[in-house]
């Protein structure tokens, strides 16, 4: 069983480092707790080099499956750092140095000490027709346009940026969940819980194996945007497993 909540989203995450593995990605796990939090649904996530006809192929794919594209990393003062570039031509928009943008940076660095040279004003390339992201914490904005949000892949950066950003996105449906850690292999309770998820078809129902002090468990982790029939499905289910005989705690 699927949810269908009506307010989707991919997550584009950009960057050799992630592939190479010298960097391990921190940013999928917030993105995902976030959108959840606030009614979106994030259906895909996919992780592409920075090669500019990957980051185009994989913009247009998922802008035209999904409400929201969200994208990392990328945007920075590098010549590595080519999203803006590649978003623009996914676009099919010029891109410069956006005055906005630089209203933004420039007192913000004259503050700080810091020159504006044209590394930093590559920061403020901005594909046209695009908004700006607010960034509070190094101030270079992010943008969006059309439904794709382009974001640092700084953690700290991006979570401020996905603050500004979702503040003003159509939202749907909250998901809730509940979970239940069942002491017993996965294939001991796989009759039971299937049974029960075919009985609770608007509940989405998934089994998830651990190993937990040298013995084998379950989570039981079920999920909805009903809370009554969550609740509902939710209290069957642990009366299903205490008639069976097996052993659980809730969390």
């Amino acid at each position: 069983m699927t949810l269908d909540p009506s307010v989707t989203a991919g997550l584009l995450v950009i960057g050799d480092e992630i592939l190479s593995g010298r960097t391990k990605d921190k940013n999928i796990g917030t993105i995902a707790d976030h959108l959840t939090a606030i009614g979106i649904a994030l259906r895909e996530v996919r992780v592409v080099a920075d090669v500019e006809p990957s980051i185009i192929e994989a913009v247009n794919a998922l802008r035209h499956r999904y409400t929201y594209v969200f994208t990392t990393g990328g945007i920075g003062p590098t010549h590595d750092d080519i999203t803006a570039d590649a978003i623009a031509k996914a676009f099919a928009v010029s891109i410069d140095v956006d005055p906005r943008a630089v209203a933004i940076m420039r007192p913000a660095y004259e503050k700080r000490g810091i020159e504006l040279n044209a590394a930093r004003l590559r920061m403020a390339r901005i594909p046209a027709g695009a908004d700006l992201i607010v960034n509070e914490v190094s101030v270079a904005p992010g943008f969006r346009i059309g439904n794709v949000i382009v974001m640092a892949g700084v953690p700290s950066i991006m979570e401020s940026m996905l603050h500004s950003a979702t503040a003003v996105l159509q939202t749907g449906a909250k998901v809730v969940s509940a979970s239940i850690v069942v002491s017993h292999a996965e294939g001991e309770i796989a009759e039971l819980f299937a049974a029960h998820q075919s009985q609770w078809p608007q509940v989405a129902m998934g089994s998830y194996p651990a190993f937990k002090d040298g013995q084998y468990a379950t989570d039981l982790v079920l999920r909805s945007t009903d809370p009554v029939a969550l609740s509902s499905a939710y209290n069957t289910l642990t009366a299903k497993l205490s008639e069976y005989g097996f052993s659980f705690v809730v969390t």
